[in-house]
């Protein structure tokens, strides 16, 4: 969580030379060709076709979901983009739940995210930063819907073919806003940094933590996701939070660890089935 939420403060520095459009292209453009070196999905013969529609919807809401969170990272602070989006995943779970205990957790998320909107008094946070954020959310939920459908698909195929559909959807945004600007070797190292922190070393950590921890734990831990991105944002970027502000994070920190930790198995999820039954595991890319 410290990784991804580093490399979001990281991602943000670079935003006033290409944009949020043009750091997305370079972390889901360089992920992407990562991901299909090292895993060479072609070696697995093509997707079958009942696979090809769900992996492009897959890959375009994994684009569209990169796009709209570092959108909202431009306007609002990096913990409150983090907390509204992670009301994506966790309403995927509640949705997926038979127990009305877990409609608990939307009472809290909801008054959490209630906190942060205009009508309660945050009339500092910009409304197009609540909106993308909110957008990165739903996002995020079709993202572990679709990413579902496609877990079935060995080695990796499905996150190496839905990146590839996701830099065709996100790189031409970022090669328009940018132009040449975004190739030129600092920015370039600068997306392998974003592409590293971001997705690579997360991704391997967190495959080490779920063989080693009970996934309810995991997921509780994950939860905590939205305070690491506000104090990423503020030992990074100097972004300060109101008490309200704190008050809200936490709320959403409490209902997706709350999820996480009374659920049982869901349908939906990342396409990694070792993870696809946890609400707040972070989206690869």
């Amino acid at each position: 969580m410290v990784s991804v939420n580093a490399g979001a403060a990281w991602a943000k520095g670079l935003f006033p030379a290409v944009g949020s459009e043009g750091v997305t292209a370079l972390r889901v453009g360089l992920a992407a060709l990562i991901l299909l070196g090292i895993v060479r999905p072609w070696r697995f013969g093509r997707p079958a076709r009942s696979d090809v529609g769900n992996l492009l919807v897959y890959g375009l809401m994994l684009g569209a979901m990169n796009l709209c969170i570092y959108r909202a990272f431009e306007r609002i602070p990096l913990g409150i983009a983090v907390a509204i989006e992670v009301t994506g995943p966790l309403a995927v779970v509640v949705l997926s739940s038979r127990h009305a205990r877990d409609f608990v957790w939307v009472v809290c998320a909801g008054f959490g995210l209630w906190l942060l909107l205009p009508v309660a008094g945050a009339t500092q946070l910009d409304p197009a930063g609540i909106a993308y954020a909110l957008a990165a959310a739903f996002c995020w939920a079709m993202y572990i819907v679709f990413g579902k459908r496609v877990s079935t698909l060995n080695g990796g195929q499905a996150v190496a073919w839905g990146l590839l559909a996701a830099s065709v959807f996100a790189v031409p945004f970022g090669v328009a806003h940018a132009g040449m600007a975004l190739f030129t070797p600092a920015m370039l190292l600068g997306g392998v940094a974003v592409a590293l922190l971001s997705s690579a070393l997360p991704y391997s950590l967190e495959m080490m933590a779920l063989a080693r921890l009970p996934q309810r734990v995991f997921g509780i831990l994950v939860s905590s996701g939205p305070a690491i991105a506000a104090l990423a944002g503020f030992l990074w970027l100097g972004e300060r939070l109101t008490s309200v502000q704190w008050l809200a994070i936490a709320l959403v920190i409490v209902a997706s660890g709350g999820a996480a930790a009374t659920s049982r198995r869901v349908g939906g999820g990342p396409a990694n089935p070792t993870t696809h039954t946890n609400p707040t595991t972070t989206p690869p890319a």
